[in-house]
């Protein structure tokens, strides 16, 4: 049975109390990097628990269009809970702090905008690089991540998702910025703004053009969420500004397959050590 990415974003609702709300989830192996809960996947579940507080305490209807995350450590797979803050309610904005803990321990802590994203509307200027690289579809013979793939023992998440990544950018001595090209979708269902923030996060890391292919924690992840994906293959653009000696910068571009800008993201990483 394929484990649904709309599975892993189901919550239940517990207490409502005032401006308070608590949800809890249960998430799998099938949606990690290694042992741990994929980044992508935590900061889906905060915007989830957002936009269900803004109804339940509320009473408004919004989707997000901001998350900004601090991860503070990787939970396991099993059950989450997450407490979500209602900080502003408003006609057009509105803001959210989300908890997600497991145990006793916050593992993240994201604050949350909600609004009305720009739906199939013309943007007044676009600079999209992702239109010039990469097709609405991915390539013949571009292998998707799983058995027999160099990144099948390390990335889960091709149980729920078809994942085809193009790592050639990041072959140490390359000329040019490091980048990874990746087309991604979920399997048997259509993606929405939550699959999109976790393809804002689903590359391996850059580090990787510089020989470092270790565990690569993110620090803090911000997404801008600007459209809902149309159903098909979302193109992801993952390129870097530095790779410091302690720190580097991941920074993602998701279109959709109707060239629509769906989602950014921008992460502060921890550089793997040495092999």
């Amino acid at each position: 049975m394929t484990p649904l990415f709309s599975h892993a974003m189901a919550l239940r609702a517990g207490t409502v109390d005032g401006s308070t709300a608590v949800y809890t989830g249960e998430l799998n192996p099938h949606w990690t990097i290694g042992p741990k809960i994929h980044g992508g996947v935590m900061l889906a579940l905060c915007a989830k628990a957002a936009r269900l507080a803004l109804a339940d305490v509320a009473g408004g209807d919004a989707e997000p269009v901001v998350v900004s995350a601090n991860f503070l450590w990787a939970p396991d797979p099993g059950p989450v809970e997450l407490v979500a803050t209602m900080r502003k309610p408003g006609r057009r904005i509105s803001l959210v702090d989300v908890d997600l803990i497991q145990g006793d321990r916050v593992a993240v802590r994201a604050a949350v905008t909600l609004g009305a994203p720009e739906h199939h509307v013309t943007p007044l200027l676009a600079a999209n690089p992702v239109l010039s690289l990469m097709s609405p579809e991915p390539p013949a013979g571009l292998a998707p991540i799983g058995p027999g793939h160099p990144l099948a023992d390390v990335n889960h998440l091709s149980a729920g998702c078809d994942i085809r990544p193009d790592l050639s950018g990041l072959r140490p001595g390359i000329e040019g910025v490091p980048r990874t090209r990746i087309w991604v979708r979920p399997r048997d269902e259509a993606p929405d703004v939550l699959f999109a923030l976790l393809c804002g996060d689903i590359s391996a890391p850059v580090t990787f053009a510089v020989e470092r292919r270790g565990w690569a924690p993110t620090v803090q992840l911000t997404a801008y969420l600007r459209s809902r994906p149309a159903d098909g293959w979302l193109r992801v653009l993952s390129t870097t500004t530095q790779i410091g000696q302690e720190w580097f910068d991941q920074d993602y571009v998701v279109v959709d397959c109707e060239d629509r800008l769906v989602a950014q993201t921008r992460q502060l990483a921890l550089v793997p050590a040495p092999d």
